[in-house]
C-alpha cells in the first residue's frame, strides 16, 4: 500500500477530483434531461424519486438535508412530481405540518425506467475498470464528502 500524501500534495490531488466532479456531473445530467422528455422528468425530481425509491417515504426537509439543497427547491421538485403524479402526500403521524411524501406507482414506474437507461448508460462508458477500482473511487469521494461536512460544520459553529 502507498504510503499516505503530505498535506499540501493531498489538498492539490483532491482538487483535481473535486475539478473533474463538475463537468462529469453536469454531462450525465444533460444527457439524462435529453432522454427523459417524454416522462417529463427533470433531474431534480428525478433526484427526488430516486430517494423515495431508496429510502421510502420522507418529508421535505428530510429530503432536503439528504441532498445538501435548500428546503424551498426540494419543495418545487416535490410539486412537480405531485403535478407529474409521480408522488403523493400522506399524512405525517410524527409532525402535523410536513406531510410524508411517497411515490405512487406511476412515480415507481418511472424511476425505475430512469435507473434503468441510466445504467444502460454507465455500461456504455465503464470500460475496463475494475471493482477495486470504483471501491477507492467511492471510497475517496465519501471520504471527501465528509471531511467538506466537517469543515462547513466548523464554519457554520464560528470555529
Amino acid at each position: 500500500m502507498e504510503n499516505a500524501l503530505p498535506p499540501d500534495q493531498l489538498a492539490a490531488r483532491l482538487a483535481e477530483v473535486y475539478v473533474e466532479i463538475g463537468p462529469l456531473y453536469r454531462k450525465v445530467a444533460r444527457i439524462v434531461e435529453r432522454s427523459q422528455p417524454v416522462m417529463g422528468m427533470s433531474v431534480g425530481v428525478r433526484a427526488v424519486l430516486e430517494q423515495l425509491s431508496r429510502l421510502g417515504e420522507r418529508t421535505v426537509p428530510q429530503l432536503a438535508r439528504a441532498q445538501d439543497l435548500s428546503r424551498q427547491f426540494v419543495q418545487r421538485m416535490v410539486n412537480d412530481a405531485k403535478e407529474a403524479g409521480f408522488v403523493e402526500l400522506a399524512p405525517n403521524p410524527a409532525h402535523r405540518r410536513s406531510s410524508l411524501v411517497r411515490l405512487t406507482q406511476a412515480g415507481r414506474t418511472a424511476i425505475d425506467s430512469v435507473t434503468e437507461r441510466e445504467r444502460e448508460l454507465m455500461s456504455r462508458v465503464g470500460g475496463s475498470l475494475t471493482g477495486a477500482e470504483l471501491d477507492a473511487t467511492l471510497r475517496v469521494l465519501r471520504h471527501m464528502l465528509a471531511g467538506l461536512e466537517a469543515v462547513e460544520k466548523e464554519q457554520l459553529s464560528g470555529a
